[in-house]
């Protein structure tokens, strides 16, 4: 059993991700079309960072991978709808180089090494291939997105981008399952549902 602290930013971080899906949600409901707010972009980068710190906290590489993935490309977004240079530049230094610490210094300290990202007893080696395939799958979506939104300079989420949601969240929901692991279970199940209704939205409006 983990601490409780480790849960708490688990928790809060799934809270942060579901907040930001359910402002899009509403805001998409509302004007009956897909639609974006930068809100959504800020709460995205702030539980990325509460996620990858839980991902190391449970030395789950998986989930770590996933979040250093779309990491940068939740900071792109906030460039694209100019929110990014509204920040301190102390704040925006320290957000880029915060998971290459965590990793150098996390896995450098003579009670783990690199290998441990890779080598956690509690998963076995088809959970965690499986992890990694649902996180890239989860992950190409952003990136689906940060090449669709440069295309046309401006910051949205098309279809393909909730296709891919929709079938990463539910191979991560998978996984969580045999990992056991009520933080992802629990932010994948809403999740699942926006991106279904999501889908719903945009191909009515086609």
């Amino acid at each position: 059993m983990y601490a409780w602290y480790v849960l708490a930013i688990g928790g809060l971080s799934q809270l942060l991700f579901s907040g930001r899906t359910l402002l899009q949600w509403i805001i998409s409901e509302k004007n009956k079309k897909v639609l974006t707010p930068a809100l959504f972009w800020k709460l995205s980068l702030i539980a990325s960072f509460l996620m990858f710190v839980y991902g190391y906290l449970r030395q789950d590489f998986s989930i770590m991978l996933g979040q250093v993935l779309t990491y940068f490309i939740y900071i792109r977004n906030m460039q694209l709808q100019g929110e990014w240079k509204k920040m301190h530049k102390f704040i925006q230094i320290f957000i880029l180089i915060f998971p290459l610490i965590i990793i150098i210094f996390g896995y450098n300290n003579d009670k783990q090494d690199v290998d441990n990202l890779l080598n956690n007893e509690a998963i076995p080696d088809w959970l965690l291939i499986l992890g990694i395939i649902a996180q890239v799958i989860f992950t190409l979506r952003f990136v689906y997105q940060w090449l669709y939104s440069e295309k046309n300079k401006e910051s949205s989420l098309p279809l393909g981008f909730w296709m891919l949601s929709l079938l990463g969240s539910s191979l991560i929901f998978t996984y969580a399952i045999f990992r056991v692991d009520p933080i992802l279970i629990a932010g994948h199940i809403f999740g699942i549902i926006t991106y279904v209704r999501n889908i719903m939205l945009l191909r009515n409006q086609s």
